[in-house]
């Protein structure tokens, strides 16, 4: 019994020794600081789990946390609050939120696509002032702000970041590498010089020298990237190919044992399509071959040989194709009738094609093969899904076609097996594993011109368009390409009927060089947030009138449009204004005059190589086939690389850089398979017509 009252009274008497014990150890314990792991990037959380912390906290716990918000915001794409809460930073802050703060900053400016400022501040900052996570957002920082654009400094980026890099982002960085080294012409990749201990680097320099070399030859490209390979194992690019190269491994050719080809035979676009299957059909027996690339030497000795035979389109556009509905016909001459389709089988060879020097464009060229079995179907006669279904009945293994643009965007829905060529593309361009398109369209020629004006030193451009859809594509499609580039502001000017235009020549007002700026190329702006309601600030007058700067402008006009807005530009500005011209191949006219040529003095006009006299013979041709028809010409050219492309398809669709010398332009694929076209460039000058510089 004694026992059993000690140890009861001797229990009581400790427990307030025990908690006393645990109040002090409780004082002297406090909750761990998290906010310095996720500043080393160690774990990641939402901008609102960052905010409710910053609210919480104080001091420089509440610094970091705030920090932290910023970058959170950035990456979810709030920018406006993100700045917002950025310019609400301490003055006094520690080394290490300082360089987290410089960070940010540059990614600010990033985001607002302000390029400039954000290299300026790249330039203030040095790599061995960050470590981890920190460090390869540096490098992402120099990546971004070189905006794609291939050089050495944007090369040392990518291979410094990447061994910073956790497995799943790799690849990426692999890819990217790779995208900047084969945007590269070969007289740009001759030109580098890099430092002896660059191994990494010379390792990637030697296997796109392997590339240029052989990437027009599937095989030859293959066993090259496997020898490079071995004699580069630690290579980054050697342990994980870029993606488009592993697609150059399991490259086989794709077969065209059979064609079917797509078109339009009656009804009002049946001229187009007559005039495709022409060049199509001479293709197939044996065209003349382009002698060169889209800019020879004697580019313009066929286009000043006579008065009435200048080389350039008719003022007739193709741009009819790109509608449901085709505008009013042209009427086609009894020689665009076409034969009747051969139909018998047999094979279509892909030829083996030499590798260019890499100073020179590759070339490859499809021979002709009169017996390959090649069958056409009429669009115009029933439904597409009835015809594709005919087409995988008769076993065909490459479509060419369809043309019309509601016929494309049908195809897409029908999700067909078969390898495809679409002669014109959708609004939304879906990347297939077996579709390429094909088009010519003035969009096409407005993205040339885009490369065509910044080649040649211009930064300050003008659009001078219609008062149409087709201005408000042409607009786009050069505004986009503009900044891909690295571009700035792009400025538009739209313009009336031909009638409006001769008001304004009587009246003497002229064409000023001004104009207001095309949205999609103005550098991001923070606006005004009132009431949670957040009002973008309006362009500077600098914008609107592109501060009085313009160096060139881009003119879509016809024939009879051009020839009033030339001089009504010169009525504003001069005749020795310092701002360029340039026009695309809708503002030529065949059978234009000397009159003609001499006012449009100092213009520089896109055209067809073919037109532009890279295949004269086949020039000839085309025009006796379509009764001296320059519009129906140049879609005679189409059909002839629509052959060509169609025996390459296989190449074009997994070869990264494949190029063919076509007659339509120097062509090439993007990574959907839309086939760009690099076109001739001429000039007026001195009542003639000669290649421009």
């Amino acid at each position: 019994m004694v026992q059993s009252t000690f140890f009861p009274l001797k229990a009581a008497r400790c427990l307030p020794v025990v908690l006393a014990a645990l109040l002090f150890a409780g004082c002297g314990t406090q909750a761990p600081d998290q906010s310095s792991a996720h500043m080393q990037g160690t774990a990641q959380a939402d901008s609102g789990f960052y905010l409710s912390q910053m609210q919480q906290s104080t001091d420089d716990t509440k610094t970091n946390w705030q920090l932290l918000a910023i970058r959170a915001l950035l990456k979810e794409g709030k920018s406006q609050q993100a700045g917002e809460l950025f310019n609400q930073l301490p003055q006094e802050l520690t080394e290490t939120q300082r360089k987290e703060q410089s960070l940010l900053a540059v990614e600010l400016k990033l985001v607002q696509k302000d390029f400039a400022g954000a290299q300026a501040l790249l330039d203030k900052l040095k790599p061995a002032d960050f470590e981890g996570n920190q460090l390869a957002r540096y490098w992402q920082a120099q990546i971004d702000a070189s905006q794609g654009r291939p050089s050495l400094a944007l090369l040392r980026a990518l291979i410094a970041q990447e061994p910073l890099l956790a497995a799943k982002d790799k690849q990426k960085n692999i890819d990217a590498t790779w995208q900047a080294l084969s945007s590269m012409t070969p007289e740009q990749a001759q030109a580098l010089v890099i430092n002896a201990d660059e191994n990494v680097l010379q390792g990637w320099l030697d296997l796109q020298r392997v590339w240029f070399d052989n990437r027009t030859d599937p095989n030859m490209l293959k066993a090259g990237i496997s020898d490079w390979q071995t004699r580069y194992p630690q290579n980054p690019g050697a342990k994980m190919l870029p993606t488009a190269l592993t697609n150059v491994q399991n490259f086989k050719p794709a077969s065209t044992n059979k064609i079917a080809l797509l078109l339009p035979l009656n009804g009002q676009a049946a001229v187009y399509g007559r005039a495709i299957q022409q060049g199509f059909e001479a293709a197939k027996n044996g065209a003349p071959a382009v002698s060169g690339p889209a800019t020879p030497v004697q580019v313009a000795q066929a286009a000043t040989a006579g008065e009435a035979d200048v080389v350039s389109p008719s003022q007739a556009p193709v741009d009819e194709l790109t509608q449901t509905q085709p505008a009013a016909p042209v009427t086609a001459p009894e020689a665009t009738q076409a034969p009747a389709p051969a139909d018998t089988a047999a094979p279509v060879s892909t030829p083996e094609t030499q590798a260019p020097s890499a100073a020179t464009p590759a070339v490859a060229s499809a021979p002709a093969n009169p017996s390959a079995a090649l069958k056409i179907y009429d669009t115009s006669s029933q439904p597409l899904d009835q015809i594709l279904n005919q087409v995988q009945q008769d076993g065909a293994s490459i479509v060419v076609g369809p043309l019309l643009k509601s016929n494309v965007e049908e195809l897409m829905r029908s999700n067909t097996a078969l390898n495809v060529l679409a002669l014109n593309q959708p609004e939304s361009v879906e990347s297939r594993a077996n579709i390429c398109y094909f088009a010519l369209s003035p969009e096409d020629e407005a993205r040339d011109a885009a490369h065509h004006m910044w080649d040649q030193g211009r930064r300050a451009p003008l659009l001078l368009v219609p008062r149409s859809s087709l201005g408000d594509r042409v607009t786009t499609a050069f505004a986009d390409e503009w900044q891909k580039l690295g571009g700035g502001t792009v400025l538009q000017q739209k313009f009336g009927s031909t009638a409006e235009l001769k008001m304004g020549i009587n009246s003497g007002s002229g064409i000023a060089l001004t104009g207001t700026p095309v949205a999609s190329s103005l550098p991001q702006q923070q606006g005004v947030t009132i009431a949670g309601l957040t009002i973008p600030a309006p362009p500077t007058e600098a914008q609107i009138t592109g501060g009085g700067n313009v160096d060139a402008a881009y003119i879509l006009a016809t024939p009879n449009e051009i020839a009033l807005i030339k001089p009504m530009i010169a009525m504003r500005t001069g005749s020795h204004s310092g701002a360029a011209l340039y026009a695309s191949s809708r503002s030529a006219q065949g059978g234009a005059g000397p009159d003609f040529r001499l006012e449009m003095e100092g213009l520089q006009f896109s055209e067809i190589p073919m037109l532009a006299g890279s295949n004269p013979a086949l020039m000839q041709q085309a025009l006796g086939s379509v009764n001296n028809d320059y519009s129906l010409a140049r879609l005679y050219a189409m059909g002839v690389d629509a052959w060509a492309l169609a025996n390459h398809f296989a190449q074009m669709r997994q070869v990264p850089g494949f190029e063919i010398s076509g007659n339509t332009g120097d062509l090439s694929a993007t990574p959907d398979c839309v086939i760009n076209r690099k076109l001739s460039w001429l000039k007026y000058q001195q009542g003639q017509i000669v290649p421009a510089s």
